[in-house]
């Protein structure tokens, strides 16, 4: 029994295995605990096979550990296993799933990160959750003083010079309790700030090591959040064939809905990686902002754009055109070249 290629659906404590031969027939189907899933493919697989996994939490560790042991590993988006699973959804028919869809020439794969582009993944990941708490808890002190005819601006910069002139004035009809309240939101908030502004200097001296994340800040609008972050999608750039597959892959790339040979373009699709796409697009917007004062022919291109249609859509351009500018300068190793930037 000579296996060819085994589909493993990744669960906490249980692996499901389906493995098929050369003849595309199930030959093992076996319920694996944790602790003992990796040394029984080792004992029963030859060194070479493919063994493939839904993309999923875990799924990188593994395909390192299955890669070091030399098997050939793929992962799949789970969005692309899906329509493989037979009849009802459980582990053995995802794990078949898995073993089906790796086998089609067409399929797409993820690629496995490093452990560094995960500690990278880590730090935005951790940064993104404690603003959203910080956002929370500026809402709720908001909230909270607005029962007492208590309000502030907007930003969340005014609402920090705002809090120390309500605790200290004795006469805007605070009660003592309230304000042993909100001092300690007031804590909260400063120590989410102090967390916050720990891992924009952690971002920044990444970016400042990191060869590759220094030589995509050479772009416009390109800073070292949207560089490590860039890092951490792309790599080495070797898994998208081209620039736009790179753009598509964030959803920045039109959605098609098209049918009778008429061809019917939508808005950006957004499908793919939401945290960088709103990245990038946020950097364009910057970038787009200062183009008027500069006399590239990248600005100058975004700024025409701009006038002729809407800056919405320009900033969309720009981002588009960006990402595909990254996966240039890392695929090919390559500095930015203004002159070839608005070709």
């Amino acid at each position: 029994m000579k296996l060819m290629r085994i589909g493993v659906d990744l669960a906490k404590n249980v692996f499901q295995i389906h493995g098929v031969d050369c003849h595309e027939k199930p030959v093992w189907r076996q319920r694996l605990p944790r602790d003992r899933w990796l040394q029984t493919v080792l004992e029963k697989v030859e060194p070479g096979c493919e063994i493939g996994m839904e993309s999923c939490g875990g799924a990188h560790h593994w395909a390192r550990q299955l890669e070091a042991l030399g098997f050939r590993v793929k992962l799949i988006a789970p969005q692309f296993v899906k329509p493989y699973v037979k009849s009802n959804k459980n582990d053995a028919n995802d794990a078949e799933a898995i073993c089906e869809a790796m086998s089609r020439p067409s399929m797409r794969f993820v690629a496995i990160k490093t452990i560094e582009q995960q500690d990278i993944q880590a730090t935005h990941r951790i940064r993104a959750g404690l603003i959203e708490q910080r956002t929370a808890k500026a809402n709720q002190i908001r909230g909270l003083v607005a029962e007492y005819g208590l309000v502030a601006p907007k930003e969340l910069l005014m609402l920090r010079r705002a809090i120390p002139c309500w605790l200290e004035d004795a006469d805007n009809g605070l009660t003592a309790r309230f304000r042993r309240l909100l001092d300690g939101l007031w804590d909260d908030l400063r120590a989410l700030d102090g967390r916050v502004s720990k891992l924009d200097g952690e971002i920044t001296a990444i970016a400042t090591n990191e060869p590759s994340a220094v030589r995509l800040q050479q772009l416009r609008g390109v800073g070292p959040m949207i560089a490590t972050a860039l890092v951490v999608a792309l790599g080495d750039a070797r898994q998208f064939a081209n620039g736009r597959q790179f753009a598509a892959s964030l959803g920045l790339t039109p959605r098609q809905h098209s049918s009778g040979g008429k061809d019917r373009l939508l808005g950006i699709s957004k499908r793919g990686d939401t945290y960088l796409r709103t990245l990038m697009v946020h950097g364009a917007r910057s970038a787009l902002r200062t183009a008027k004062s500069k006399e590239d022919r990248l600005s100058q291109w975004a700024v025409r754009l701009a006038e002729r249609s809407h800056p919405n859509v320009a900033a969309i351009a720009l981002a588009n055109k960006t990402a595909r500018m990254a996966w240039a300068m890392l695929h090919h190793g390559t500095d930015y070249q203004p002159n070839q930037a608005a070709a």
